[in-house]
């Protein structure tokens, strides 16, 4: 049964370097290397919440640490915010076929969002984020790294247009506001989603989906959620248009701010009007 285990381990370890080599591996080291997501020295907790794209982040990030020129250390961190057994031992399970030394701690979100009546998803991303950023400060870590793939990017920025009436989305690397000396990392940032669900099924793993209470009672909230709309949205533009998941994502690096009627400085937070950017030189953007 070890054996088993083992072999099982190496192939799918083996299967992000050969058969998705293209797809997620060279996606995965391109993000790392364009926005300088790994520097030498880093300590980084690796946070894994036991779906498919944390479970994969974990693996590749093991792998880059095994041949990468740059020294950095790793910490597998699982948080249990009060998955039930099965959902708990679903991620134990995986985490041993792959051989992931993972440390699991507690903590009572699930019942703290279960009593929320305004937004419990983010509410509950919140301080999920702040006790990976606590525990990780603990192991002497100074980055903590997620697992969102480029489909959350672009689903973000959509989400924003249409609910939020501006123009904003994930980004590659921050700092926190709160935890001093902390950065936040996405190393799967250029990877897509279609290609993590291919590769799980390659491999015929099975992995958690939204594990919360209020969705365990009542599927129909996960189906009915903003992203999951957004997410159906670009389904519905890639079938006429099979590049504009990539074409949205690579717009995001290439705002031309010349041609907006507004903008805020992240900054100073002034909203520059078109009668103000009208009147500026833009002779350099030429």
């Amino acid at each position: 049964m070890a054996e088993k285990i083992l072999e099982r381990h190496i192939a799918i370890e083996r299967s992000i370097i050969k058969k998705y080599r293209k797809t997620i591996w060279n996606s995965f080291v391109a993000a790392v290397q364009e926005y300088d997501l790994i520097t030498e020295g880093d300590k980084i907790a690796v946070c894994i919440s036991g779906g498919k794209d944390s479970m994969l982040m974990a693996i590749c990030m093991r792998n880059l640490q095994r041949y990468s020129k740059v020294h950095f250390d790793l910490v597998y961190l699982v948080m249990d915010p009060g998955y039930n057994e099965a959902n708990r031992r679903k991620i134990e399970e995986n985490a041993h076929i792959m051989k992931l030394p993972v440390t699991i701690f507690e903590s009572d979100i699930f019942e703290v969002t279960e009593r929320c009546d305004g937004a419990p998803c983010y509410l509950c991303a919140r301080m999920r984020r702040g006790c990976l950023y606590s525990k990780a400060q603990e192991f002497g870590c100074n980055k903590i790294a997620l697992g969102h793939h480029l489909n959350d990017v672009i689903e973000t920025v959509l989400m924003s247009m249409m609910y939020s009436s501006e123009i904003k989305t994930m980004q590659p690397k921050l700092h926190s506001t709160n935890f001093k000396g902390m950065e936040l990392i996405r190393p799967l940032y250029k990877v897509k989603e279609k290609d993590i669900i291919s590769w799980s099924r390659y491999n015929d793993l099975e992995f958690l989906q939204c594990a919360c209470k209020r969705t365990e009672k009542n599927s129909d909230l996960e189906n009915a959620s903003k992203r999951r709309e957004t997410k159906r949205l670009i389904e519905d533009i890639l079938k006429f248009n099979p590049n504009a998941d990539d074409n949205i994502f690579r717009s995001l690096h290439n705002v031309n701010l010349a041609t907006l009627p507004g903008y805020r400085d992240s900054d100073s937070g002034h909203l520059f009007t078109f009668k103000e950017i009208y009147n500026k030189d833009f002779s350099t953007f030429e």
